[in-house]
């Protein structure tokens, strides 16, 4: 497996048919995904598109996760994880300035994805809101949102199959309340096609 450090972030590329790993190896730690068209980032991960196809807001095994052109980007085929949420935007300075004002300022994972993005033509702007691997966000009364630690133990994955030829923006995460007020690493692997 490759290892992110905590709070950064990378890119890589995804063939059709490749299988995608995301580990969290010591539990506790969320990661934020990104897919893209490979050679069209006008094609984009899509919470909207995902929630309409999917006809629910819980992603697990089985689910598949669309663009914002009504494509299959990538499919869960095996979650060992209790929760993922798909409802919030990466963190970035501004969330910091927002949540966290007597912390330290830090670009977040939004500013690690678009670093990590932008070789592959994909602008800051064009960033929507990721999948957030192993994120725990209840919805409660009135449709309120929390933000709680995640409940993974370590070792607990996520494996993705992609539906099409991608690049993948992947983090480990960078916000307090979205890891339980700690950072740790997050570990991912890729299995070729073919």
């Amino acid at each position: 497996m490759e290892r992110i450090a905590p709070r950064t972030g990378t890119a890589f590329k995804l063939a059709k048919g490749d299988i995608l790993t995301v580990c969290d190896p010591e539990g506790g730690q969320v990661s934020d995904l990104i897919a893209v068209a490979d050679g069209d980032p006008g094609e984009i991960l899509s919470n909207g598109r995902t929630f309409d196809y999917e006809e629910s807001i819980t992603l697990s095994k089985g689910s598949r996760l669309w663009s914002n052109r009504s494509q299959v980007m990538l499919t869960i085929i095996e979650d060992t994880a209790p929760h993922h949420d798909f409802l919030l935007t990466p963190c970035s300075y501004d969330t910091f300035r927002h949540f966290y004002p007597d912390k330290p300022l830090h670009r977040g994972c939004f500013g690690n994805l678009a670093e990590a993005l932008e070789p592959y033509g994909v602008t800051p702007d064009m960033i929507p809101t990721a999948f957030n691997v192993f994120m725990h966000v209840p919805v409660g009364e009135g449709g309120r949102i929390s933000v709680l630690p995640p409940a993974t133990k370590p070792g607990d994955i996520v494996r993705f199959r992609a539906e099409m030829d991608l690049v993948i923006g992947l983090t480990a995460c960078s916000a307090y309340a979205s890891n339980g007020g700690t950072f740790k690493p997050i570990d991912y692997a890729v299995e070729r096609a073919g």
